[in-house]
């Protein structure tokens, strides 16, 4: 029974975003029959993130299969006070996003579709560009594509055989 409690409080600690559905058509003899894709972000603004897709012919059952998808994909993005640790560019098919730290004060500067993802994700202070074709699935794994390359400055320091103060000084 304890075990059940704390996976719902896990659950509870995420937060769900839905970022778009796309709503389908199907000419079937009968008229037209609708399906519908619903893209979620999830993520607890302390620097875990997930994004899922779920298809189903009601948007409130797309919305819950994208959910439980996006809470099995987390990532983990370093953050460095409330924003990022360095600039990054992530691509993918023809969307690309251009990510840059962002001094404190200055807000989450980001199309809808990134802005979501960011502030699921807890960053609090960033400069973004989306680039090229704005198709929210694309920009969408962009995004975690860019995320997912970030580098805390102790990995850095670990892969160069140095120490943090090294880098910095």
């Amino acid at each position: 029974m304890a075990i059940g409690y704390n996976d719902k409080a896990e659950e509870n600690e995420f937060e769900d975003k839905v970022i778009h559905i796309n709503r389908c058509a199907k000419v079937v003899k009968g008229g037209r029959r609708f399906s519908f894709a619903a893209i979620v972000v999830v993520g607890n603004k302390k620097g875990q993130v997930g994004v899922g897709l779920g298809k189903a012919n009601e948007v409130p059952e797309a919305i819950k299969k994208a959910g439980k998808r996006a809470r099995k994909a987390l990532i983990t993005v370093p953050l460095h006070g409330s924003t990022i640790p360095h600039e990054i560019t992530g691509t993918f098919g023809a969307s690309s996003v251009l990510m840059k730290p962002a001094p404190e004060g200055s807000g989450v500067i980001a199309s809808s579709t990134v802005r979501a993802i960011l502030e699921a994700a807890g960053v609090k202070n960033i400069l973004t560009k989306s680039l090229r074709r704005d198709n929210p699935h694309n920009v969408v794994r962009a995004t975690f594509e860019a995320l997912n390359a970030l580098r805390s400055l102790s990995d850095i320091a670990k892969s160069r055989g140095k120490t943090v103060s090294d880098l910095q000084g």
